[in-house]
Parts: structure tokens; C-alpha cells; sequence
């Protein structure tokens, strides 16, 4: 597509701007899918080229270095001993001690390694299959355990993520031991553990703070997303809980299923969820944000009298559990319920009604899609109100009084002024709104439970409501198979959806992109 020069985009009018910005968005999907499948390409051929020169290195520094080096290759830290770093030498080695201790101890790694049988497609995730037996003193059958194959994978996991810490611990103190090498040969003095302390405590202040935080994220974050990832590929179901039965490895046979488009496949059922996933985080994201600015803006016009008042009552509904809340608000809708019995005084409502043998309108898969998305705007607009207000007394008043001065009316304030600081400031916030409304399972579940039924797929029941995280879980909870194989391979797919929609809108919010125009 032409682009247009700045004096021939000024000569459009308003329509025919909009229309070229639309055609010009089109054009850029293609090549942002683009850049993405490049920058993957470049990624991993940088890390092939990185790991290719790392080993040249390895072998550079065996060559060069002295035999102080060479021996550090075996014996981790001997290379800071000899050098008179005596804290990181003890460290170092300790690190090793403790390493071969636990790979070697009679359930230690290579034990639970063995277990494991990675990968190996049919064959079961532990060796030793629990059964009953026949007890002679007890007179009856006891059941004797086996391995247990949720163990097996945790520990297995541990022990691999235990060996590439090693093998970044042996490449780091071989580094250092060749830094000292230089050093010296320089006529120079190493640092010492007391200069290392000292280091720890002010340049590198930062590094001792972020320690305890970091190991945090690994253990309780990065390792979970890890062992969820490792379930999507295993038979790991209430018929096969790991400890009663094995569970195996089955390769990529739940990613063909989920991804089967085939009459009775689980794709149609995965596109259906994921398309109404996607239409209700955008909707509640977005209803609540712009009429939630619309009421604090309307709050905060002058002449409008007991401001404390209106606020307070909006705020009243933040004060109340969502637990109560929802719950209560969902049966107003019954038949019997308040407002249900007051619909149904409108003829055509109730007409409506009988002849489609729906019981209430959480029964109409369109009716309760909207009533979900109203109910939400009543939930979330408090949160939006009081943030927007505080924002609002902040933009510089002198900007509204020129624009009035220059004719602008009331919409080209907001449109110009108003909403583009609102932007500005709460981006973030718009994406992590964005991203909790597609893992929003309190208002669903407690409101339609994911009702109507449509059906059943992937061993639960679906709804027309259902979100993918209520969806993950009637497969695990709510379901007498419990496939938690399945919840896991569907937990992957929200991470992608998610961490690819917050990647583009953290790209393009004006937080990100304009600060200096909002100093």
C-alpha cells in the first residue's frame, strides 16, 4: 500500500483519515507475524552462534590457562583458592560436594533421572507399578506402593533444573579463575571475600536485594509453568493419578485432539470458547473503563452538589464480597427472582420466554452473554470511578480553558485533552484488566456457572458462557474423569493468548511510546 506524504494525509477528511489508518493496520498484521517468525529465527540462530563460540571459549581458556585453570575444570573453585579468594573458592566447591552428594545418594538424581523415562512416548513416568498383595499376618489383601509418577516428574524436573546449574556454576567459576589469571599476570591484586562483602553491600546492593525475590519467581512461578507444560504431554487423569496407576508419556496426541476440526473433534468446541473468551475480556475490559470515566468525570463537573455522596455509593458495591454479590445478582434473573418476575409482566418477554422453554434468560445463550457483560459494568465501574478521579484532578485545568478559548466544544476536550491522559496513565492498567477479564473466573462461574449447556467435550460439560479457565476447570474439578492432561494443554493456551496480546498492546499503549509529550 502507498503511503501518503503528511501535507496529502492532512488534505483527508476525518473519513477517509479513519479509512487509510484502517487500510495501513491491515497492512502491518502481515508484517508484524513477520517480524515475529524473523526475530524467532535470529533468536535461535544467535543462540546456536552463542553456544558454538562458549565452547570455542571453553577450549581457548583449557589451552591458555595455567594449570591452576586446568584443575579448576575439575574441581570447582580451586582456581579462587589458589588466587587467595578464599570465600569463593569454599562456595564454589561446596556447590560441588553438594551437587554429587545428591546425584549419587540412593534416591537422589540419577535415581529419579532413571525414573523418569523422558519422553519416551508409551512408556510410564516411574518403573514400579503399586499393587495389592496378600498379607499373611493381617489375613488380607495390603496394598503395596510402587513409585509414584507426580513425584517421579517433580523430582526428575528438579534434578535437570539442579544440572544446568551446575553447568552454569562450572562455566562461571572457570571465568573467574581465568579473570584472576589476567590479573595477576598484570601485576595486579585480586579481590578478596572481604572486598567481595563489602561489594555485596553497596555497588552491588542491588544484586543481594533482588536474590531472595528472584529464587521466589524461579521456585513458585517458573517451575509450576514448567510442570504444567511436562502434564500436556502425559495421560495424567483420575484414572491414571500417578500413584493407584502410572501415568505415561504421550507425545503430541492431546495437542492433535484439542486441535482436531473434525466432526466430534475438541477444535470447533477450543475455537468457540476461545472466540467468546476474547469478545468478553474486550468487552468488560472496555464498557467498564470508558463509562466508569464518563461517571467520575460526570462526578466531578462543577455544580454537581453531595460529590462524597455519589461516590460513596458507588463505592458501596466494592464493599460487598463478590462471592455474595454475584451470587445474589444471578438469581434476580430467575423466574422468581425480582427482576425476573418483573420481566415477565412485558408480553413479548414472556412470550419470548415460553416459547423457547427457557426457564429463565441465563437459559438463552445471547440473553446471559449480555447479562454478563451489564452485571460486570455494575461491578467494575467503582474501581475505574475512583481511579479516573484522581487522574482528572491532576491534567492542568489551563489546558481546558486555552482549548475553550480556541472553540473547542465539549467532545473535542475530551477527545483531545481528557482522554488521551487517561491513556497515558492507565495503560498498564487497561492491559492487566485485559488479561484478568481472560482469566476472569469469579464473575462467570458464580453468575452462569457457564450455562446454557451446549454440550460435552474434552470429558465435561460446555457451556455457551464458558470462559477457557471455567472450561480448564470442569476438566480437572468438575469432572468425574478429571483430565488433568487436558486442563494443562488448555492452561498453555491462555499463556500463549496472553502473553502474545499483552506483548501488541504493550506496544502500542501511549504509556510506552509518548512519555515525553506527558512530562
Amino acid at each position: 500500500m502507498k503511503r501518503l506524504s503528511d501535507l496529502e494525509y492532512l488534505k483527508l477528511n476525518k473519513f477517509q483519515a479513519f479509512i487509510y489508518n484502517f487500510k495501513l493496520f491491515l497492512c502491518a498484521i502481515p508484517l508484524f507475524f513477520k517480524n515475529i517468525g524473523l526475530a524467532i529465527v535470529s533468536f535461535f540462530k544467535n543462540a546456536v552462534l552463542g553456544i558454538g563460540g562458549e565452547f570455542a571459549e571453553i577450549g581457548r581458556t583449557f589451552k591458555n590457562g595455567n594449570w591452576a585453570v586446568k584443575l579448576s575444570f575439575l574441581i570447582f573453585g580451586f582456581g579462587n583458592l589458589y588466587y587467595g579468594q578464599i570465600l569463593r573458592g569454599i562456595l564454589f566447591l561446596l556447590f560441588e560436594i553438594v551437587f554429587i552428594g545428591y546425584m549419587v545418594v540412593p534416591s537422589g538424581g540419577i535415581y529419579w533421572l532413571s525414573k523418569g523415562n523422558w519422553f519416551k512416548t508409551g512408556s510410564t513416568i516411574g518403573t514400579v507399578q503399586g499393587k495389592f498383595e496378600y498379607d499373611m499376618i493381617y489375613d488380607t489383601d495390603v496394598w503395596v506402593p510402587g513409585d509414584d509418577s507426580v513425584k517421579v516428574l517433580l523430582y526428575g524436573l528438579l534434578t535437570i533444573i539442579f544440572i544446568v546449574a551446575f553447568v552454569y556454576t562450572w562455566r562461571l567459576q572457570v571465568k573467574q579463575c581465568t579473570i584472576c589469571m589476567d590479573i595477576t599476570a598484570k601485576g595486579k591484586k585480586v579481590r578478596s571475600g572481604k572486598d567481595d562483602m563489602k561489594s555485596l553491600l553497596d555497588d552491588q546492593f542491588h544484586k543481594t536485594l533482588l536474590a531472595l525475590p528472584l529464587a521466589g519467581i524461579l521456585a513458585f512461578t517458573v517451575l509450576p509453568i514448567i510442570y504444567m507444560v511436562l502434564i500436556a504431554f502425559t495421560s495424567y487423569d483420575a484414572a491414571h493419578d500417578g500413584y493407584s496407576n502410572l501415568f505415561s508419556w504421550v507425545g503430541l496426541e492431546h495437542f492433535n485432539e484439542l486441535f482436531d476440526f473434525s466432526a466430534g473433534g475438541l477444535g470447533a468446541t477450543f475455537g468457540e470458547i476461545l472466540s467468546w473468551t476474547l469478545m468478553w475480556a474486550f468487552f468488560a475490559t472496555f464498557t467498564n473503563y470508558f463509562l466508569g470515566m464518563f461517571v467520575a468525570i460526570m462526578i466531578n463537573k462543577k455544580g454537581i452538589k453531595i460529590k462524597k455522596f455519589w461516590r460513596t455509593v458507588l463505592v458501596m458495591t466494592i464493599a460487598i464480597p463478590q462471592f455474595v454479590s454475584l451470587l445474589y445478582v444471578s438469581k434476580l434473573f430467575t423466574t422468581s427472582g425480582l427482576i425476573g418476575r418483573a420481566l415477565d409482566q412485558i408480553p413479548f418477554i414472556y412470550e419470548w420466554r415460553t416459547a423457547n422453554s427457557f426457564v429463565s434468560l441465563w437459559d438463552s445463550p445471547v440473553v446471559s452473554k449480555i447479562l454478563l457483560i451489564v452485571i460486570n459494568i455494575w461491578i467494575g465501574i467503582p474501581y475505574i470511578m475512583l481511579m479516573a478521579t484522581g487522574i482528572l484532578m491532576n491534567i492542568p485545568q489551563d489546558l481546558y480553558e486555552s482549548s475553550k478559548i480556541d472553540g473547542a466544544s465539549s467532545v473535542q476536550q475530551f477527545t483531545k485533552i481528557t482522554l488521551p491522559y487517561m491513556l497515558f496513565v492507565t495503560g498498564p492498567y487497561l492491559l492487566t484488566s485485559f488479561v484478568g477479564n481472560l482469566n476472569n473466573f469469579n464473575v462467570i462461574y458464580l453468575l452462569s456457572g457457564g450455562n446454557p449447556i451446549k454440550g460435552t467435550a474434552g470429558g465435561a460439560s460446555v457451556g455457551y458462557t464458558d470462559l477457557l479457565i471455567t472450561w480448564l476447570f470442569k476438566m480437572t474439578l468438575g469432572s468425574t474423569e478429571s483430565k488433568y492432561y487436558m486442563a494443562s494443554l488448555i492452561g498453555i493456551m491462555v499463556f500463549l493468548v496472553v502473553a502474545v496480546l499483552s506483548l501488541i498492546i504493550y506496544n502500542i499503549i501511549p504509556s510506552t511510546k509518548n512519555e515525553e509529550d506527558y512530562k
